[in-house]
């Protein structure tokens, strides 16, 4: 493997013991389509993790249901030995079923069968930090959280799971959690459209607990998209590319997982990252959420 690395935009937080680049890559989109099967171009996909590692990307996301396992078993192929220096996350708490959907799987039973399953197909004695997902696929949903949680908790003690965290989740679900044991982290869907999660972001911050957003261009409605196109063409870069920098410059505890099967895009991602907002960039994209009705 090379050491082709390049200086990541966001410099790098702490998972608990566990430093990462705020730079991270998400694998979902290199399962099939619909995250389901294998990817087309399994070589490319292959190359596409190897040179976010060469890139010096340290924070890989993905889960044992994407694909199911497909995900799991491309990193594992990809950079197993690991290098000391990178740190998968996972997600438990949802499995596949035959139509393409996301029922949970929340029992305790469930949650162990599916953490035994990440280390085997990650090739991993220990994980470094795995988020429970919790509502369904149109966001989060209230309700307890004692049960799933605490089943986690129990593998942490057997010393299979490094630290915890929430996906999906509503603030009252991260209190409870935190109520039981730490947590690093908090994944949420969250960008310039949808800042539902401003106060728990901010909250977090305070804390020293990593929030990750997923969706940074998900939900955007025409006249938000316009404007957020319109401040990516003045800079002359692309409205991926603001979305992230933006991100970045939100809050110091955001850590970024945008997930491509393009070596290429992958690049373009990381160099759009870092692009520099301005003062009067910064509010013309503070009013994004309030054009067409921000759903937050």
């Amino acid at each position: 493997m090379s050491t082709n690395t390049v200086s990541l935009p966001g410099g790098t937080w702490s998972l608990g013991e566990l430093t990462v680049t705020r730079f991270g890559y998400g694998a979902m989109q290199l399962a099939g389509p619909g995250v389901m099967g294998p990817p087309a171009d399994r070589d490319g996909a292959l190359a596409v993790l190897r040179r976010a590692v060469d890139l010096g990307i340290t924070h890989i996301d993905t889960s044992g249901s994407y694909g199911p396992r497909v995900t799991n078993e491309l990193i594992r192929e990809a950079l197993h030995p690991y290098p000391e220096s990178l740190h998968i996350v996972t997600k438990v708490g949802a499995r596949r079923d035959e139509h393409g959907g996301w029922p949970p799987a929340r029992r305790p039973a469930e949650l162990r069968d599916a953490v035994h399953e990440n280390l085997r197909t990650l090739g991993l004695e220990r994980l470094d930090l795995v988020n429970l997902r919790l509502g369904d696929a149109t966001g989060p949903r209230p309700g307890a959280l004692a049960e799933p949680f605490g089943a986690l908790v129990e593998l942490q003690r057997e010393g299979l799971i490094r630290h915890l965290g929430v996906s999906n989740a509503t603030a009252e679900q991260v209190a409870e959690a935190r109520a039981i044991a730490p947590i690093a982290c908090v994944q949420n869907a969250y960008n310039l459209a949808h800042r539902h999660d401003d106060p728990l972001l901010d909250a977090l911050a305070g804390q020293g607990i990593a929030y990750v957003p997923f969706f940074p261009l998900g939900g955007f409605s025409p006249l938000q998209s316009s404007a957020l196109s319109a401040v990516a063409a003045r800079l002359g870069t692309t409205p991926m590319s603001v979305a992230l920098a933006w991100l970045l410059r939100r809050s110091p505890n955001i850590l970024l997982i945008p997930g491509t099967s393009s070596v290429a895009h992958l690049t373009e991602n990381v160099e759009g990252a870092g692009i520099t907002l301005s003062d009067d960039d910064l509010t013309e994209l503070a009013d994004i959420a309030s054009r067409a009705g921000d759903a937050g």
